[in-house]
């Protein structure tokens, strides 16, 4: 019963797949992995293309300010 008590009040963030976008290459692979993965998806293909557009606004962002993503 503990345990159970335990894992309801169990607290998980939000995936998010720009975490892990880190660099243009990181990028690049998710997109041609996205694109080999979708099939007749494209709703698959526009997550994807949007996640890399935020990752690479953030990748911009941080080169013209010093600071790192990481």
């Amino acid at each position: 019963m503990d345990q159970i008590k335990s894992m309801m009040n169990e607290r998980f963030s939000r995936f998010d797949t720009v975490d892990y976008l880190k660099t243009e290459n990181d990028v690049a692979a998710y997109l041609e992995a996205a694109i080999s993965e979708a099939g007749d998806d494209p709703k698959l293909i526009g997550r994807a293309v949007r996640a890399a557009a935020r990752a690479l606004r953030l990748h911009v962002t941080s080169e013209g300010s010093g600071l790192t993503r990481g």
